[in-house]
């Protein structure tokens, strides 16, 4: 049982990592999604599957659906566009491919019995009254980053846009 935490706990490392040193933005958020995954992992491996499905459905779907969409709201234009077309289309999926492989592998010999009695299994409610009780604080201040980043990604996506798109250099009006 340890070394498979162990092992998730590496493939989460090694993924933030990346996340960090990455240049391609769309790399990143890939490494940002085997990351999300290697956190469910080990969710599970702590005896959190209501844990660990929230991660895979909150994180890792619905948090990336909303990063991919911030990311296509900041485009930068046919320009940024042929930049970021990778040279080697295979090599972009290779480090993400490999950790992913790794962790799919872990889970399997986890779910087959290889992994050990799990002494405590959470229940849905402990966790809702974790985060609404002694975590509050920290998932209200989660929350209000998560909205200032798409409030600060908009503003960056319309200034880019009313500064380089506009029709004859006029500003555009907003809302704000």
């Amino acid at each position: 049982m340890n070394i498979l935490f162990y092992l998730a706990a590496i493939v989460a490392v090694i993924s933030t990592l990346m996340v960090i040193l990455e240049f391609n933005p769309v790399q990143a958020l890939l490494y940002l999604v085997v990351s999300l995954l290697s956190i469910a992992v080990i969710f599970f491996l702590l005896g959190a599957p209501f844990a660990a499905a929230l991660e895979v459905i909150i994180y890792a779907g619905a948090i990336m659906v909303l990063f991919v969409f911030v990311i296509m709201m900041l485009n930068l234009g046919p320009q940024s566009a042929e930049e970021e077309r990778p040279q080697h289309p295979g090599r972009l999926w290779f480090g993400p491919f490999l950790l992913s492989a790794a962790l799919l592998a872990e889970l399997v010999f986890v779910l087959r019995g290889g992994g050990g009695a799990v002494l405590h299994e959470v229940s849905p409610e402990e966790v809702g009254m974790a985060l609404f009780g002694p975590y509050l604080l920290g998932t209200e201040l989660a929350s209000m980053l998560l909205l200032s980043g798409l409030i600060g990604a908009w503003h960056l996506g319309r200034g880019f846009r009313s500064a380089h798109w506009s029709k004859a250099g006029e500003k555009e009006e907003g809302l704000l």
